[in-house]
């Protein structure tokens, strides 16, 4: 028999990279969580880890019993929803996680629907950015997340998680009130080439987006400002120190003498709804997803 908890060291393994994070993350020593691998395989009679390099990585014996264990825990799931089915109103403790535009927009009149209409639900919010968010989903930590889709996100086939569409999230460029481009209706992003640009931060999402929008209008833009607010970077357009292209749900500073302009082709980001494989069909989770679904045609007007 399969010791549920040493399956459950090794899928850590695996989502978090090495035995070390696996370690932190579950709050283990290195030592004990390599201890329960190693006598994992003993109990299978197959090696699971692999030197590679100074570290590990985890043989094709180990990356078959991920699938089969990542199934099992789906099928946990689908297990304690049938135990505490309740066909009545949706109660309970609901945990949900997202990076701060998405609860500013999004995950806050959504809880506030959820307060007014289902008063047996509580929902607890936690501040999380996109990485963040998997890793507590994977814990078991936080049953939804708004998350923004970025080439680091687990694939949409991950079995893990069940990924889907909420919403695009347009760009506008955002100019000083008195620059040459803040009177058009939509503007060719080839047109502002030569500007000064402010961007995201290196290792922020939304960074990837600006200098590919910039990219399909054929220029690679002049950052000379990195911001990791959007309104830092609106106020820095406000004193003339350059333009950016901010998310159109970022609700910016008011009254900055500052002009959003849209753009051809509509370079924009996706937002995603996440949760762990099967959780999508708990009540409360169903029932804030439908909120989402309701929220977010207005969320970008």
């Amino acid at each position: 028999m399969i010791d549920l908890r040493r399956l459950h060291v090794l899928r850590a393994v695996e989502h978090y990279g090495t035995v070390t994070a696996a370690a932190r993350a579950l709050h283990l020593t290195t030592s004990a969580a390599s201890q329960q691998v190693r006598q994992l395989a003993r109990e299978l009679g197959v090696d699971l880890l692999e030197p590679q390099g100074r570290g590990v990585r985890l043989t094709q014996a180990a990356q078959s019993l991920i699938t089969h264990a990542d199934a099992i825990q789906a099928r946990w799931e689908r297990a304690e929803l049938d135990l505490r089915a309740d066909h009545g109103d949706p109660a309970g403790l609901l945990r949900v996680s997202g990076f701060p535009m998405a609860i500013s927009v999004l995950l806050a009149p959504m809880a506030a629907r959820l307060r007014d209409r289902h008063p047996r639900l509580s929902v607890r919010i936690q501040e999380a950015e996109v990485p963040s968010s998997f890793d507590l989903l994977f814990e078991g930590e936080t049953d939804l997340a708004v998350v923004e889709a970025t080439p680091r996100n687990p694939p949409l086939g991950d079995a893990r998680f069940d990924q889907q569409p909420l919403l695009d999230d347009p760009f506008d460029l955002v100019v000083p009130d008195r620059h040459r481009l803040a009177g058009l209706r939509r503007v060719d992003l080839s047109e502002a080439a030569r500007e000064d640009w402010i961007a995201p931060v290196q290792d922020s999402p939304c960074r990837v987006h600006v200098l590919s929008a910039c990219g399909a209008a054929g220029f690679t833009p002049d950052v000379v400002h990195h911001a990791l607010d959007w309104n830092v970077m609106a106020h820095l357009v406000a004193h003339g120190l350059g333009i950016a292209l901010i998310p159109r749900l970022a609700h910016l500073t008011p009254h900055l003498p500052i002009t959003r302009v849209r753009c051809t082709g509509d370079p924009h980001r996706k937002l995603l709804t996440c949760t762990r494989a099967g959780g999508h069909e708990r009540p409360a989770v169903a029932a804030a997803l439908g909120e989402l679904r309701s929220l977010a045609p207005t969320a970008v007007a």
